[in-house]
């Protein structure tokens, strides 16, 4: 059925396309139930949910710049792939350990405490830390092998990734509506459950399709992997035994949420130095140029996803408490809603990708900073539509599901304009050597846009303190804000746009 989009495209393509699809069905049919498991069945408060996701965001986005590193030096992407296919199948089936549910108890003293199993509690903290590790190996290096597929000027390029994007949403789809059904109807082990064996899938669907990649995937020196460190063990295995250490200092760092953006303040910060020095002390100036544009639209990229980021936060409690979803005599689980987003993007991704396509032919296509301006027009827009949509609400407050279709569809255009555009962008600005680096650096912007994005969303929680319309207010008086911001932040790289367009040296 998919293979006439693949007939103008490498071989390679369809591997990595099925490969990342399983993948992202293992990541978001997490996603999609993480918060509501937090709050339905740990009974955390808001707040402490939004921590704990934004802690999982921030260290899931940071770990590829580690990985991709790790890669590019010894390990090759293959192995590096692999490695952490075999974490995230193992972090998946552990979250379907869920154990019994907190329990709101009050004292002799008056005072309402909640019981939790401490045990099931570090089960989910631990699994947490297994997927985090294992993304941290096998996010920035498949998308890295997508560019390899390509030559530099390759006019297929974005519209390879548009496609592969597409497999990532045909996952997330899948995901949302199996995966995020089975977890609220029957219970959060079957959704977490079925998630381990998306993952197990694309794991299988990688190693099977090596022939096609060509060797694009194996390590550049694997004579360094063959060399002992301290003369007892390969580089090859520490790097494995790393792995799983580093598995044990996330699963304490995810719990501290501060901590987290202490370490990403610091960490993050320190990356882009070095990246800026690198700039300025070993390239020429079109390198130069080209890697402060791939800074540039970086820092805007985390504003865009720390709003995205909403869709897995506060946007899936205003569905859960403010929405109307009854729908033909049936509840639309809350979890399921976000379906929309991956749904929309297999419709629009082909267009998308042909309209690119066209207008390059044409010699009309938008520049990439252009399309990231449309991006945060898109996304700031959404936000609006559900400030309007408090003022068509019912007697208790809630909101008509309709409102939230003409929400994703906005949000999700603009990601359709950002992420797989940012994507190919990276491949065509970073150098070749450290390429795989500066896809952990993209990412990167995700870890920051999810610590912010979890900042945002707490300043919508209620905590069931207040009901129907006064909640609803809650919400709209931050969606308010954020579409202002947007709105001020699009103008700002409009008016950066020329500049960039100069400093991209050719590249469109």
């Amino acid at each position: 059925m998919l293979r006439p989009l693949f007939k103008d495209h490498p071989a390679g393509l369809p591997v990595l396309f099925m490969t990342e699809m399983w993948e992202r069905f293992s990541y978001y049919g997490m996603r999609a139930l993480l918060v509501l498991y937090l709050t339905k069945h740990f009974l955390f408060s808001d707040e402490a949910a939004y921590g704990l996701y934004g802690s999982y965001v921030a260290l899931v986005y940071g770990m590829p710049i580690l990985g991709g590193a790790i890669a590019d030096r010894y390990l090759g992407y293959r192995k590096a792939v692999l490695f952490g296919a075999v974490l995230l199948v193992c972090g998946h089936f552990g979250m379907a350990f869920e154990g019994p549910i907190a329990q709101k108890v009050t004292t002799t003293q008056g005072v309402d405490v909640i019981v939790r199993s401490s045990q099931h509690e570090q089960i989910l903290y631990l699994s947490l830390a297994l997927i985090i590790t294992g993304v941290g190996f096998l996010k920035s290096n498949i998308s890295t092998i997508v560019g390899t597929l390509y030559e530099e000027n390759d006019p297929r390029r974005d519209a390879g990734f548009t496609l592969y994007y597409m497999g990532i949403n045909i996952g997330a789809l899948m995901a949302m509506l199996l995966c995020g059904w089975l977890g609220e109807a029957y219970g959060w082990a079957y959704g977490f459950g079925l998630a381990g064996f998306g993952m197990l899938m694309g794991m299988i669907v990688f190693s099977r399709g090596q022939q096609a990649l060509e060797g694009r995937a194996e390590p550049k020196k694997p004579e360094l992997l063959r060399q002992k460190v301290m003369g007892i063990v390969s580089v090859e295995h520490a790097i494995y035994a790393g792995g799983v250490a580093a598995v044990i200092v996330i699963w304490q760092l995810v719990q501290r949420a501060e901590l987290v953006g202490d370490i990403l303040q610091y960490g993050g910060g320190g990356v882009v130095l070095a990246v800026i020095f690198y700039a300025v002390l070993k390239c020429n100036a079109v390198d130069r140029n080209r890697l402060f544009v791939l800074l540039t639209l970086t820092f805007f990229s985390v504003l865009f996803w720390s709003l995205f980021e909403q869709q897995a936060t506060s946007m899936t409690l205003f569905t859960d408490r403010v929405v109307d979803r009854e729908l033909w005599g049936l509840t639309v689980p809350a979890a399921t809603v976000p379906f929309l987003n991956p749904l929309i993007i297999i419709l629009f991704a082909p267009v998308f990708s042909g309209l690119w396509l066209a207008l390059a032919r044409a010699g009309r296509d938008p520049s990439t900073p252009m399309k990231f301006v449309l991006a945060l027009l898109l996304m700031g827009s959404s936000f609006g539509v559900l400030v309007l949509s408090a003022q068509f609400t019912g007697p208790e407050g809630q909101v008509a599901l309709i409102w939230l279709v003409l929400v994703y569809f906005l949000q999700t255009t603009g990601e359709l304009c950002l992420s797989p555009v940012g994507l190919s962008a990276v491949t065509k600005l970073s150098l070749a050597h450290i390429a795989s680096l500066l896809m952990g650096v993209w990412f990167l912007s995700n870890a920051a846009a999810g610590f912010v994005g979890a900042k945002i969303a707490a300043m919508t929680s209620a905590n069931g303190r207040i009901e129907g319309v006064d909640q609803l207010g809650v919400y709209t008086d931050t969606f308010a804000t954020i579409f202002w911001v947007s709105m001020v932040m699009a103008a700002a790289l409009l008016l950066l746009t020329p500049l960039l367009k100069r400093g991209m040296a050719g590249i469109k």
